[in-house]
């Protein structure tokens, strides 16, 4: 069964709207392990505008399930936190400064020796390491020589075109997948999955190991309740 992991900044954004510790996020992290998902996301960004770098500290004591932080490895101050925390897996993530969510993955041909250098810097440390790509087969190719562990295949066009044309959505990462299988590098994936693409995108994609969802099952937890959300969101993974 593909893994969920679920992405907390949203939580984080909420709390830091009124300043205070409203709503917990240590208090709620835990209760979405407790209800089910089998790992917690992280994305701390620069001007710490959702989560905070102590969070992730804070955040460390507390979790059972893997612990799974994205960023920039460009940031230093970023690869500093990783490899104090030593997580269970890191992503990496192309953003910019400032930028306000991700929206495309790495070109793993023209940043070969950059991803190649901080992956071992990672692996060195036992940190699963993946990186961002698009579903583009000649990047998924140059994931091969950087070393990467996984990567994450960015899902914003397959959830932009499914519900005009989910087979034509879908093709890119099908082929995507095939070739990282292939060349034995893990598969997870994430961006704007939610409850109406989730069953579909898992459903084609073979040997898909994790996504890491937060937007989209926070906003419906407002409607469903966490706890229904996340066994929603779970029974997306189970056909």
């Amino acid at each position: 069964m593909t893994r969920l992991s679920v992405n907390i900044n949203k939580i984080a954004t909420l709390r830091n709207a009124r300043g205070g510790n409203s709503p917990d996020l240590i208090k709620l992290t835990r209760l979405i392990e407790k209800f089910g998902a089998q790992g917690i996301t992280v994305h701390p960004r620069p001007d710490e505008r959702h989560i905070k770098y102590q969070d992730v500290y804070d955040l460390k004591n507390h979790i059972s399930t893997e612990l799974n932080i994205e960023g920039n490895p460009k940031e230093q101050k970023f690869v500093d936190l990783v490899l104090d925390i030593v997580p269970e897996q890191v992503t990496l993530v192309p953003d910019n400064t400032n930028q306000l969510t991700s929206d495309h993955g790495w070109n793993t041909i023209k940043e070969k020796e950059f991803l190649s250098e901080i992956i071992s810097v990672f692996k060195n440390k036992g940190i699963r390491t993946s990186i961002f790509v698009d579903p583009d087969l000649d990047i998924i190719n140059g994931a091969l020589s950087t070393g990467t562990d996984r990567i994450e295949l960015y899902t914003e066009s397959y959830a932009c075109l499914y519900n005009t044309d989910k087979e034509k959505a879908i093709q890119k990462f099908i082929e995507a997948a095939e070739l990282a299988n292939k060349l034995n590098i893990g598969i997870n994936a994430g961006h704007d999955l939610s409850l109406k693409n989730l069953n579909y995108f898992d459903s084609q994609i073979t040997d898909l190991l994790e996504v890491s969802i937060g937007h989209a099952l926070i906003s419906d937890s407002l409607i469903y309740g966490l706890e229904k959300t996340i066994k929603l969101y779970l029974g997306k993974l189970c056909n």
